[in-house]
């Protein structure tokens, strides 16, 4: 009998240490699953964060270049419109220096007519006259080259 409760006790206890064993190594492996879990978790948030960042940096990019390839339309469109004011402004100069021209002509020739000037007088008003159609003909030379530059672009 006393080797029936020793075997009994030690069965008991036996079986109670195998139950407890395998509830530990559960709730190890549990936890030890949980973490594995929380690292891969963590693991694909961040995976997440990165890929978001890089899409964040293609769109800044993108949006960086939109706004460099309007500051150059702008540009381009100033700079026609400064060439268009400036051939304006040439041919504007040559109709004054045409004007000028003339103007001293006509102003010799009455001059001539009424005896006022000497023949110095006359070279001085000739030499006004050939500067002035110099300046004429550079003018339209560079009235010229703006046009050029105005086709081209």
């Amino acid at each position: 009998m006393i080797y029936k409760r020793f075997l009994y006790a030690f069965a008991l206890t036996l079986g109670m240490g195998v139950f407890s064993y395998a509830q530990e190594s559960g709730i190890a492996n549990d936890s030890v699953l949980r973490m594995e879990q929380s690292a891969q978790e963590a693991k694909d948030m961040q995976a997440k964060i990165d890929q978001a960042e890089k899409e964040a940096h293609k769109a800044e990019k993108a949006a960086k270049k939109a706004e460099k390839a309007q500051e150059k339309l702008e540009k381009e469109a100033k700079k026609i419109e400064d060439l268009k004011e400036a051939v304006i402004d040439k041919k504007e100069d040559i109709a004054k220096r045409n004007r000028k021209v003339n103007k001293l002509q006509e102003d010799m020739e009455l001059d001539k007519i009424k005896g006022k000037l000497s023949p110095n007088d006359i070279d001085k008003i000739n030499n006004k006259i050939e500067k002035e159609k110099l300046r004429a003909i550079k003018d339209k030379e560079k009235l010229r080259k703006l046009e050029q530059k105005l086709q081209k672009s």
